[in-house]
């Protein structure tokens, strides 16, 4: 069987135990090409390109056809 606590955690030394698991903000810095934010050292959801060259081709929405 597992070990179970002698006594009850307050909710003050609770919240200490947990004051290193708060989540923190994404970073996001201006692709170099279009200027989107995007996350550091990773292609651009945008455009495509990293350091320099086209990673990924994106593809484009076409528009729908009007009436003729």
């Amino acid at each position: 069987m597992a070990g179970h606590p002698k006594k009850k955690y307050s909710h003050a030394n609770q919240g200490k135990r947990r004051s290193h698991l708060a989540l923190a903000a994404v970073n996001l810095a201006p692709c170099p090409q279009c200027r989107t934010l995007k996350k550091p050292h990773e292609a651009c959801p945008h455009c495509g390109t990293y350091r320099g060259r086209q990673i990924t081709v994106i593809k484009t929405k076409r528009a729908a056809p009007g009436p003729a």
